[in-house]
């Protein structure tokens, strides 16, 4: 079995969303497992001097229509969140103490269905109730997850993953890192597919 590849995402980016319901079909393809990674981009443009794209001129309107043009043209449920981008720390909170307490392919179902519900459905995983009610439905008890997510373990482990990636070249979501080789954007899968089946057809 080839290494792991290495997703970097924030619930908040709907770019991150798209890319989730692709990333491990196109990993399994070529022979490869996918290690999801809970980060934040707030804490990524304190280094790059970056910020939301829906907030800057000219670029926001234009990422608005991207968006819906991107999930149409992938089949992909899209609702645009009426909210203003946010900083949502209890769902990557919530999946670091389902990944340590319940393992990964829970932590990942949570991943996927609060990215839904947030990025399809109109649901604002901003709110704590909506993140347990999720815990709740991929099979959490819900008041051990409360407790475990406020847990400075938790913070800890949730400061750790974003330190991490930075030291890795990290700087945006989506980012995958596939044997060290980065690729930012899910406009780059494409290229990411070409080099899983290159390196597979090397060795």
């Amino acid at each position: 079995m080839n290494a792991p590849i290495d997703f970097y995402f924030d619930f908040a980016s709907p770019y991150a969303y798209f890319a989730s319901t692709r990333i491990d079909a196109l990993a399994a393809r070529h022979g490869r497992t996918v290690r999801w990674h809970p980060v934040l981009l707030a804490v990524f443009f304190k280094v790059t001097g970056g910020r939301p794209g829906p907030t800057v001129p000219l670029l926001g309107p234009y990422m608005v229509h991207d968006m819906a043009r991107t999930a149409r043209l992938h089949g992909i449920p899209f609702r645009m969140p009426e909210l203003p981008p946010q900083l949502l720390l209890a769902a990557p909170r919530a999946m670091l103490w389902l990944r340590r307490e319940h393992g990964e392919p829970m932590a990942v179902a949570f991943a996927r269905r609060c990215l839904a519900a947030h990025h399809s459905e109109a649901i604002d995983i901003g709110k704590e109730e909506a993140v347990l009610r999720i815990g709740a439905e991929v099979g959490a008890d819900p008041d051990a997850l409360v407790q475990g997510m406020h847990g400075e373990a938790i913070k800890e482990a949730l400061k750790g993953e974003c330190d991490a990636a930075l030291a890795k070249g990290v700087f945006g979501v989506p980012f995958v890192l596939a044997d060290g080789e980065p690729f930012w954007g899910f406009d780059r899968f494409d290229q990411l597919e070409g080099w899983l089946r290159a390196s597979r057809t090397a060795a």
